[in-house]
């Protein structure tokens, strides 16, 4: 019997964008713990000087400023670094309500930082991947985040979100399928209602803050809110070679609202 591989990221280089708070900075420090070197980007430089401060390993620890809506600052990061073995895709804005009070300059929004920027960071960095992947015969991973708010299931005033994470999803499947044979894997993460800086800026600006939270605290059948130690794991897992035979998936992970 084959023996199991950790899901750990020895030797591995990490890129993870939106890095500065929530997923993302959870991610970082997960990836971090797990052995990868890990660039964690983000737009806010004091985010990134806390994360610094937090790190358990900051040796493999780089961050940088990088506005993923900037094509030439992604090209120009790409251009720096050697090829990744991992990338998150992790940035990503919540814009509420239907499609009547949806706009077309916060669809535009939605769509270049949602999915858009996907398009910058493949496009940039995947070249450099797939061929280190052709020259070590290892592995290469892309993990895109999606929400349980796409193609897995509608909610109420999600309409342009919805919509971006569903072609997240898609976008994922299609990357998947372009490069399977040359070693590169792509899934989408779905996580369900997380607690973190985003979501607690949108309960404060909720006409009922305290409703607000207990409505959605009540959609997740575990009766509780995610918090970025429940996602960060499963970050880990699917960059790592412990997930090497999962591609094209999208994956929930969502306290059973999706049951």
């Amino acid at each position: 019997m084959t023996p199991s591989i950790p899901a750990n990221l020895e030797g591995k280089t990490i890129l993870i964008t939106a890095a500065g708070q929530g997923i993302g900075r959870a991610s970082a420090l997960a990836c971090l713990a797990a052995g990868a070197d890990v660039i964690a980007s983000d737009i806010q430089a004091d985010a990134l000087a806390s994360l610094m401060a937090e790190a358990s390993h900051p040796a493999r620890l780089r961050t940088t400023i990088l506005d993923v809506l900037d094509t030439s600052a992604v090209q120009a990061l790409a251009a720096e670094l050697a090829p990744l073995h991992g990338l998150f895709n992790c940035a990503g804005v919540v814009h509420h309500g239907s499609v009547l009070d949806c706009d077309e300059a916060a669809w535009d929004l939605s769509m270049d930082l949602n999915v858009k920027s996907m398009l910058r960071t493949l496009r940039a960095f995947l070249p450099g991947m797939l061929a280190q992947a052709q020259r070590t015969g290892g592995g290469a991973a892309v993990l895109n985040m999606a929400s349980m708010a796409s193609s897995v299931k509608g909610f109420p005033n999600r309409f342009a979100y919805g919509t971006t994470k569903a072609a997240v999803i898609g976008l994922s499947k299609a990357v998947a399928a372009d490069y399977v044979k040359q070693g590169l894997r792509c899934n989408a993460l779905c996580p369900g209602t997380v607690d973190t800086p985003s979501l607690r800026g949108r309960i404060a600006a909720a006409a009922d803050p305290e409703q607000a939270e207990k409505d959605f605290i009540a959609r997740q059948p575990m009766g509780r809110l995610a918090t970025v130690e429940d996602i960060a794991p499963l970050v880990v897992f699917l960059l790592s070679d412990a997930s090497r035979f999962i591609t094209g998936q999208a994956i929930s992970v969502d306290g059973g609202v999706t049951i």
